[in-house]
């Protein structure tokens, strides 16, 4: 597959000496008498693709826009590519692309029109041409954008973030509203990001997007960052593994339970099927397998549960309706 990036790396050098994408510390945002963003702490490192999620409400939204230069933080520090979003608008707008969820196309614009124009305002843009055939926007080229589906108006503003060679790219909701076809061609794209060297700072609903993409995870609720951490490391720190196996009823738990290390519990929610709780790896389930056969007990089945980033999010934010 076509690099993103054929044969040039994004525009403009790189943060020097290991510093952060983008950092955040104590930002806080105010709406009136509402609290957005309450001393929120982020760090994004370089190069790699980082997922915000969060519930409605939570601040993620908020959060994104300020270190996009957006909104103007009350409290707090924002550095992006080392330099104040707000401050330091002039310098840092080339650096960087941005991907509204909605809005930043005029709406009587054609589709490459408009592509073309933000390609002409880059030193070094891709090729408008190539672009334009990798998210399958050649056939809406002259059609104006509010004439475009929900989901070709995605892949435009897609195509219009990364037009100018990001060093760094923010990408809100970057899938809602694609087709399975779409959806994994802007997956594929997000990865040539990465590849190339370029940071993605990516905010979606999608559990299973932030898991398949992502490098770290950043989970917002109540203004602040809840839990951030690669998926695995968030998926360990939820609730533990269960193994489960099926056998004859009424096996002897309390033998099974001094075969297994201490900090693990067993039962037998069903008459034949039983589940074993702790830090399920491969001693473990060597363990149970072992202790299966000097018992006689040839187990149906066996399966290891390993929880879903969805889980955690379920486990941190509460699985309440947010407005």
């Amino acid at each position: 597959m076509r690099s993103v990036f054929p044969g040039d790396g994004p525009a403009g050098p790189p943060p020097s000496g290991g510093t952060p994408a983008v950092e955040v510390r104590g930002l806080v945002k105010r709406y009136g008498p509402k609290t957005a963003v309450n001393g929120l702490d982020l760090t994004v490192d370089t190069g790699t693709v980082t997922a915000v999620l969060g519930p409605n409400g939570a601040g993620k939204t908020t959060t994104v826009e300020t270190c996009e230069g957006y909104r103007r933080p009350d409290a707090g520090t924002v550095r992006v590519l080392g330099l104040d979003p707000v401050a330091d608008s002039a310098a840092l707008r080339p650096r960087i692309g941005v991907m509204l969820q909605s809005g930043g196309v005029y709406a009587g614009a054609r589709a490459e029109e408009m592509l073309r124009h933000t390609a002409s305002l880059h030193a070094h843009p891709l090729d408008v041409d190539a672009l334009v055939e990798r998210l399958g926007l050649g056939d809406c080229g002259r059609t104006t954008y509010r004439r475009l589906s929900g989901g070709q108006q995605q892949r435009l503003s897609l195509a219009m973030a990364v037009v100018g060679r990001p060093e760094l790219v923010f990408l809100d909701e970057p899938t809602a509203g694609l087709d399975p076809q779409a959806r994994h061609a802007t997956w594929n794209l997000v990865r040539e990001l990465r590849a190339d060297g370029v940071t993605v700072v990516l905010t979606t609903h999608y559990m299973d997007e932030a898991e398949t993409l992502a490098d770290d995870v950043a989970i917002v609720d109540a203004g602040k960052v809840i839990a951030q951490g690669s998926p695995e490391e968030l998926c360990r720190g939820g609730a533990e593994n269960t193994l489960r196996f099926t056998g004859r009823p009424g096996l002897d738990l309390v033998s099974l339970l001094k075969a297994l290390p201490a900090d693990s519990a067993a039962a037998e929610p069903a008459p034949g099927s039983y589940r074993v709780d702790g830090k399920v790896d491969p001693q473990l389930l060597a363990t149970v397998t072992a202790w299966c056969a000097q018992h006689g007990v040839m187990p149906d089945r066996i399966t290891v549960e390993r929880h879903t980033l969805e889980d955690v999010f379920l486990e941190l934010t509460g699985k309440e309706l947010r407005p």
